[in-house]
């Protein structure tokens, strides 16, 4: 079965992934917004977008929000989701061959990178670090618990971030990892004059 046969079959359900629900995602959701260095984004990406559930909590914290992924289900549920939110753009794509222009201030992995293979990992890091303004951040959030569709780990996928730029923060717990990276590595603290 391809990928995109995979994630259609996947997304014939409503919620596969129970986001709307299950406490781990609400608390994995909470966990990556509080996260954020900044409190507002110009312009922000968020790669693997499932079901919108995410995109529309990052939309508010975006003027310009893309979302992207593979499935045409979860493409437009996630356009469902966000229809209120006109700055909010949902389109299909396959990465890291379909690639976006310009450039962002927030880009966001979430739980995309291990269904893809080692080298096309390495690739979709490499974009993901030109793909940013110069004071630009990263956050990916990836389940740490092997499963047959993962083609690599969420400890591989996060190294290829680590290899490009500064580690901002990370969060790790038995089930998942959370880091951000950026070139600018002021701390919120002193950024708000606190030290």
């Amino acid at each position: 079965m391809s990928d995109v046969a995979y994630f259609n079959a996947l997304y014939e359900k409503e919620d596969p992934f129970q986001y709307r629900t299950r406490w781990y995602e609400q608390r994995k959701r909470a966990l990556t917004l509080a996260s954020l260095p900044r409190e507002r984004f110009g312009r922000g990406w968020e790669l693997g977008c499932s079901n919108g559930v995410l995109t529309a909590a990052l939309a508010e914290r975006c003027d310009h929000l893309l979302a992207t992924d593979l499935s045409e289900g979860a493409v437009a549920a996630a356009r469902a989701m966000t229809r209120r939110q006109a700055h909010v753009s949902v389109e299909q794509a396959r990465h890291p061959h379909d690639w976006p222009a310009g450039r962002f201030d927030l880009i966001v992995v979430g739980e995309m990178g291990y269904y893809l293979s080692q080298d096309d990992m390495r690739q979709l890091a490499a974009q993901v670090v030109q793909s940013l303004t110069p004071q630009g951040v990263v956050i990916a959030c990836h389940w740490r618990v092997p499963f047959e569709q993962a083609r690599c780990s969420a400890a591989f996928v996060h190294a290829q971030f680590d290899d490009s730029l500064p580690r901002l923060f990370s969060y790790r717990d038995e089930d998942m990892l959370l880091e951000g990276w950026s070139a600018e590595t002021t701390s919120v603290a002193e950024r708000e004059g606190l030290r």
